[in-house]
């Protein structure tokens, strides 16, 4: 990203090459902020599955509370016949824009700023083991996260009224 001068707008050099991209899966663990994490080439709900029986096998035992969008691979039929086969495994899905409610986007920020965003990568293996890398850092002194707001305002602000009427 060239020039890198003060009040210069951010951009790439003319020859800048996307070496690969890489689909990040993360299960973040609420009580002590510990994540587990899965790269993987696509975002198909094959991936998606395996990465559901990694989690599963990180936490094998108890009732396992799962927090997704809807995603379409989220919602796959192969996807659905394993957790009814799973039933210590609940899913609950965020609603519609309602992502912000997911601890794991905070923690998706988190990495993006830290460890991927202005990074050069090479490779897609280069990109994978930067992400692992940060994952495992962020393991070694991982904490839970903390709302700073009182309930009352979240809900006040998720529930706010429409300004405008933009029927037609």
């Amino acid at each position: 990203m060239l020039p890198i001068q003060p009040g210069r707008p951010e951009r790439r050099t003319h020859d800048y090459k996307r070496n690969g991209t890489s689909t990040l899966f993360a299960a973040l663990e609420i009580a002590t902020g510990k994540v587990t994490g899965a790269c993987k080439p696509r975002h198909r709900h094959q991936e998606f599955l395996a990465f559901l029986k990694q989690v599963a096998r990180a936490y094998p035992e108890g009732e396992l509370h799962l927090v997704m969008d809807n995603y379409a691979a989220h919602k796959k039929a192969e996807v659905r016949a394993w957790l009814e086969a799973s039933p210590r495994i609940q899913v609950h899905f965020t609603p519609t824009s309602g992502s912000w409610l997911n601890l794991v986007e905070v923690w998706f920020g988190i990495i993006e700023r830290q460890a991927i965003h202005r990074g050069t990568f090479r490779s897609v293996k280069e990109l994978n083991a930067k992400i692992r890398g940060f994952i495992e850092g962020w393991n070694d002194r991982c904490h839970p996260f903390v709302w700073t707001k009182a309930a009352d305002e979240i809900l006040k602000k998720a529930n706010r009224q429409t300004t405008s009427n933009t029927s037609h």
